[in-house]
């Protein structure tokens, strides 16, 4: 009875709470946009991530629940409260005093569960997570219903864009990132952020197009760490490393000492042969550089490479995503995947002369003729 007695204050409690503005005079006062804090809460998650201060699932879970919040707070519309009479505000305050606990009661008494047992823990934390995934999905399409309603709204482009590929969903994010360009203006920052859909889209793989973003962003602004980045990683895709690691040691050499994402650059730089020159490293930024390197993108890379050849099971008309699939298993090392994708792909388009045709050249181009 005691426990009943306790929750009963702490309803009373709340209810004062929220009613007690009701029997105040004041003006209304308009709530701030949330979007630029959320965005910073993501952009803080990228750099703990990058720091190895915080676990890949941990992160991911974070990303999803403030990618949440973002979208909602997007799409509501900062709203102000009418001038109501203050005599009937605080009747309206004494009745739902009164009977939102005799309401609460009536509705709870037939149709609530007192003497239920809890679920396990694991449960509760499977059933939160997949609710927050349903919740985020819902709202990126209520976003997506309201810009198609207005297409001009630049600022929801920009807050959907990074959304989308979070999410995986790259090519939705590239059509985000072009209209936010579009409606926003040029800058470095969504000139490198669409060459990064671009290139996930791709599997990961600095496409033609994606370098022309890159190089757009660079020379909008030469010190762009992501521009820098994937430039380099066009590079040594071409096959030109030591191009990679001058652009690279370049981009070392103009970086902050606690930029977060050095790690993954010294990496990168070791991985073309171009770490002999640089100053030695703790071993605390050799550790993460690892991680980084062998867990984190190379994880992320390989998802997409995967997915992509998901794709091309269930529909191989499309000659040029082979050709990024068998690039990217060339890439990564695996020459193996790369002359099977090829096999595949030829049967895929055995039955269409001109798409043989034009497979067979690209093959070539990358070596794996025949």
């Amino acid at each position: 009875m005691t426990l009943w007695f306790v929750f009963a204050l702490m309803t009373v409690a709340a209810i004062f709470a929220v009613l007690l503005p009701l029997g105040r005079n004041g003006r209304p006062q308009v709530q701030g946009s949330e979007v630029a804090v959320y965005k910073d809460q993501l952009a803080e998650i990228e750099r703990d991530l990058a720091a190895g201060s915080i676990p890949a699932p941990d992160a991911e879970a974070a990303r999803v629940e403030i990618s949440r919040r973002l979208l909602a707070a997007a799409a509501s519309e900062p709203a102000v409260a009418p001038t109501s009479n203050l005599k009937w505000r605080r009747v309206a305050a004494v009745l739902a005093l009164a009977g939102l606990p005799l309401v609460a009661i009536g509705v709870y008494m037939p149709l609530g569960s007192p003497r239920l047992e809890d679920f396990p823990l694991a449960e509760r934390e499977r059933g939160s997570g997949s609710g927050m995934v349903q919740s985020l999905e819902n709202l990126v399409a209520q976003v997506q219903d309201h810009l198609e309603k207005n297409p001009t709204d630049g600022r929801g482009w920009n807050v959907l864009a990074p959304v989308l590929e979070r999410l995986g969903r790259f090519d939705d994010a590239v059509r985000a990132y072009r209209n936010s360009l579009t409606y926003n203006g040029e800058n470095a920052e969504r000139r490198s952020d669409l060459g990064e859909a671009l290139s996930a889209a791709a599997g990961g793989v600095v496409t033609a197009e994606a370098k022309t973003e890159f190089e757009r962003a660079h020379a909008l602004n030469a010190d762009d760490p992501k521009a820098n980045y994937f430039l380099g990683l066009a590079a040594e895709q071409d096959g030109r490393k030591d191009d990679a690691a001058t652009i690279w040691r370049g981009l070392l050499a103009r970086a902050p000492a606690d930029a977060p994402w050095r790690a993954l650059v010294q990496s990168s730089l070791a991985r073309v042969g171009g770490g002999g020159t640089m100053p030695a490293l703790s071993d605390e930024t050799i550790a993460a550089s690892k991680d980084m390197a062998e867990g984190d993108r190379n994880a992320m890379v390989r998802g997409m490479v995967e997915r992509l050849a998901t794709r091309l099971k269930q529909n191989g008309d499309d000659v040029e995503s082979w050709l990024r699939l068998v690039r990217a298993y060339l890439v990564m090392g695996d020459r193996d995947k790369a002359v099977g994708a090829s096999a595949d792909a030829r049967q895929a388009v055995a039955s269409d002369a001109e798409r043989l045709r034009q497979l067979n050249e690209g093959l070539r181009t990358l070596g794996l003729g025949g």
